[in-house]
């Protein structure tokens, strides 16, 4: 017999249950689909047909979307049947920009990103270093020093109570981190340390290190800490997976910057892929990348290379964004480039003639702008093709680059949770002039540029229904803004699906294979528990994915 399951009458008295399972095996040889999602609003983010009433699914692809009469032909007595009461099905969500092992990691870390006060900030370290054993390092943390007022955390706060661990906590953003005496020491950073270019250290009027240290200049810690073995590594990919699903994420873009290549390959050879993963790799690398893609390829539907990250600036929150006038807050500073322009030229070019995609973070107009400028360089030189360059982030745009994006095709990769984070105190950093293109969705959209959306998590919350509800709403977190922070820049639901689905495919070149729900698509789709089109907008956040399934099967499910 086959079951139906009514999601709304179950979810009553039950708590989310988290799964991954292995991949989907082949397409059984029966007419009958495998899995049929009825009684629905399904957006499918295809434009010839944008709505219908049921999605049904064999194997790993999706068979058929169409009325819920079509749709129910296909049932047989194996069919597993969701009853969506109403609710909205869409394409799986992708996220365009994730430290993907990072999250899983910082799943079991300390939790410091609404510590509100430094008696809190330092209170959680305590109690955190109070379960570990000697020697053992404290990282992760995503501290926002906004949320007390701005002072920056120094050693002091933590090493009363961190004697004997090494402590290493970023901000949110992580462009800048809190190092204890410990860790200090064990880095030999002193006040004979030399800055380093493109980043910083925050000093003591003595000159001895403070605790904090900037961009470029983390390195000099980073390069101390111990990696985590193997096992440690898979089941921080196994929670970040099992995260993602509960949230509708069915594909990442892993922007981790690394060559933890290996932890995907493993997970892929042995059945506990439950997410897409698109990764990539650091720009400066990106000879080592053509040689792997000319032995190996770029990997398949569940694990792809082909990507690499660069970096031009550092961000907003820490005042290393680059800006072409200072800080309004800092009116001596402008922020600062991470690599010599020269550099990032001759990366993304030899990149580009290697065939390869390149992503690059820019944040402040400055940034962008010398971005900009160095694509539309490289795509002259290296003459036309579809290359699909990212600029990831874009945030603060000056007006007269806007139009740009489109005209070069390059795909902005934006993340809307940091507009209702950031409009808490972005004004009071670059002034009102600035904020009119900060986070300019509507502007690129009307424009013509593609817009991808992701999350950044850690930096924000891997959760695509808060982007949704930050794009339609701006929102921001602390109340202020009820009509919208710059709510001209706000868009429609559909738009912002469309952001989470269709672009989130095309920026990793897989629009022919995900993002829409389409017969012979792989069957990514997710159920959420109300239509987010026919609610107000301020209730979005208060919807909940109820199903995700990848590749045909469930991964996650709320009933």
């Amino acid at each position: 017999m086959r079951t139906e399951w009514k999601p709304w009458q179950a979810l009553a008295g039950s708590l989310a249950a988290l799964a991954i399972f292995p991949l989907a095996c082949s397409p059984p040889s029966e007419t009958p689909a495998d899995l049929a999602v009825v009684n629905a609003r399904v957006w499918t983010g295809d434009p010839e047909r944008a709505w219908a009433d049921a999605v049904a699914v064999r194997g790993e692809t999706i068979e058929a979307v169409g009325s819920e009469a079509e749709i129910r032909q296909l049932i047989g007595d194996r069919t597993e049947v969701i009853d969506a009461g109403g609710g909205l099905v869409t394409p799986g969500f992708i996220d365009t920009h994730v430290h993907f092992q990072v999250g899983g990691f910082q799943l079991s870390s300390v939790q410091l990103r609404d510590a509100a006060t430094p008696e809190t900030f330092t209170a959680r370290i305590r109690d955190f270093a109070a379960g570990l054993e000697p020697g053992v390092w404290i990282t992760g943390g995503d501290w926002d020093h906004t949320l007390w007022g701005g002072e920056l955390p120094t050693r002091d706060w933590i090493d009363s109570v961190t004697p004997d661990n090494p402590v290493w906590v970023n901000r949110l953003d992580g462009h800048m981190a809190l190092a204890n005496s410990l860790a200090i020491e064990l880095a030999g950073v002193s006040r004979d340390t030399a800055e380093i270019e493109g980043g910083a250290i925050a000093r003591r009027t003595d000159g001895e290190p403070a605790g904090v240290l900037k961009d470029n200049a983390m390195a000099l810690i980073d390069r101390v800490v111990p990696s985590p073995d193997k096992a440690l590594v898979d089941r921080a990919l196994e929670a970040a997976m099992r995260h993602v699903a509960a949230q509708g994420v069915t594909s990442v873009h892993d922007m981790a910057m690394g060559w933890e290549l290996e932890m995907y390959e493993r997970a892929r050879a042995t059945g506990r892929m439950a997410t897409r993963v698109y990764a990539a790799v650091p720009l400066a690398s990106w000879e080592r990348l053509r040689d792997l893609v000319e032995e190996r390829g770029t990997g398949d539907e569940w694990f792809r290379f082909g990507l690499l990250k660069g970096f031009v600036d550092g961000s907003l929150g820490s005042h290393t964004a680059a800006f072409h006038e200072p800080f309004t807050d800092a009116p001596e500073d402008t922020g600062l480039l991470i690599h010599p322009p020269e550099d990032l030229y001759d990366w993304i070019s030899g990149a580009d003639r290697a065939q390869l995609q390149v992503a690059v973070h820019a944040i402040g107009d400055r940034a962008i702008e010398l971005l900009l400028d160095t694509f539309e360089r490289v795509g002259r030189e290296n003459g036309a093709r579809d290359r699909r360059f990212r600029m990831e982030h874009a945030q603060h745009i000056a007006p007269a680059d806007v139009p740009r994006f489109a005209a070069l095709g390059v795909i902005a990769s934006m993340q809307p949770f940091h507009a209702i984070d950031d409009g808490r105190w972005a004004e009071s950093v670059i002034g009102p002039e600035r904020i009119r293109t900060t986070y300019a969705f509507r502007s690129l959209i009307d424009s013509g540029a593609a817009v991808a959306f992701g999350s950044d998590w850690t930096v924000a919350p891997a959760t695509p229904l808060e982007g949704i509800y930050a794009a339609v709403t701006r929102r921001t977190l602390d109340g202020e803004n009820p009509g919208g922070w710059v709510p001209e820049q706000k868009i429609t639901v559909e738009q912002a699906l469309y952001a989470y689905t269709v672009e989130g495919a095309r920026a990793s070149f897989e629009e022919e294979i995900k993002g829409s729900l389409e017969a012979g698509k792989l069957a990514d789709l997710i159920v959420i528990d109300r239509d987010l089109t026919a609610v107000p907008p301020t209730e979005i956040r208060d919807a909940s994915v109820v199903l995700t399934v990848v590749g045909g099967r469930i991964v996650y499910r709320a009933f």
